[in-house]
C-alpha cells in the first residue's frame, strides 16, 4: 500500500516560508535538487493545497523552456507536469497539468488513493498537512531543515493538542548544510 509522505523544507526555527511568503532562503543547490528529482520522480502523485499548487503552477509548467534553467530544473519541470496531482481546494474550479480538484479531505477517499498501485503520495502545504495529520492520514514525514533562521513566517507544524509519536527512519546531510530527517508514525 502506498504511503502519504509529508514532504517539506523548513528553516531551523520551523518556518516553511517567510511572513511575505518568501522562499529565497531555501538552499537548493544542484546536489539537493538532483536528490529531490530522484525521490519525487518515484512518487505516484502530488497532494497539495491550493496555495502550494498555485505557486508550483506559476513556474514549473514552462521552467524547462527557459534557457537559463539548468539540467535539474528542466528535469523537475517534466516530473511536475507529468505527475498526477490532487489539489485540495474549496475555491479552485479547475486546473491544468494532470490535476484533479478535491474539495474536502475525506479519509476514505485518501485511503482509496493509497490502495491504488504506484508510488507513494507526496503531501505538500502546511495547512493541508495539518488537516491530514488531524485525521491520522500522514504515514511518513520528510523534513528538509535548511541552515537558516528566518525569525517569523508560516510554521511547518501548526499548534495542536495532540501527541504524535514518531520513529526515525533515517537522516542525510547534504553538502550545502541541509539535513533530511525522515520519520514514520510509530
Amino acid at each position: 500500500m502506498r504511503k502519504v509522505v509529508y514532504w517539506m523544507s523548513m528553516s531551523l526555527d520551523g518556518y516553511i516560508e517567510g511572513p511575505l511568503r518568501e522562499l529565497d532562503w531555501h538552499r537548493v543547490d544542484d546536489e539537493l535538487h538532483r536528490y529531490f528529482n530522484e525521490e519525487l520522480a518515484r512518487m505516484g502523485a502530488f497532494l497539495d493545497g491550493r496555495v502550494t499548487h498555485e505557486l508550483m503552477a506559476e513556474f514549473w509548467p514552462t521552467a524547462d523552456r527557459d534557457p537559463a534553467a539548468d539540467g535539474t530544473m528542466a528535469e523537475f519541470a517534466a516530473i511536475w507536469r507529468n505527475m498526477p496531482k490532487y489539489v485540495y481546494s474549496r475555491t479552485l474550479d479547475g486546473a491544468d497539468w494532470n490535476t484533479t480538484i478535491v474539495h474536502d479531505v475525506v479519509p476514505d477517499e485518501v485511503r482509496a488513493l493509497k490502495e491504488q498501485p504506484g508510488g507513494d503520495l507526496a503531501l505538500g502545504g502546511a495547512d493541508l498537512a495539518a488537516s491530514f495529520a488531524e485525521l491520522g492520514l500522514i504515514d511518513e514525514y520528510r523534513v528538509y531543515v535548511h541552515p537558516v533562521l528566518i525569525g517569523r513566517g508560516k510554521p511547518m507544524f501548526p499548534l495542536r493538542d495532540a501527541l504524535t509519536p514518531l520513529e526515525l527512519l533515517g537522516t542525510r546531510t547534504f553538502g550545502n548544510g541541509v539535513v533530511e530527517l525522515r520519520y514514520a508514525r510509530a
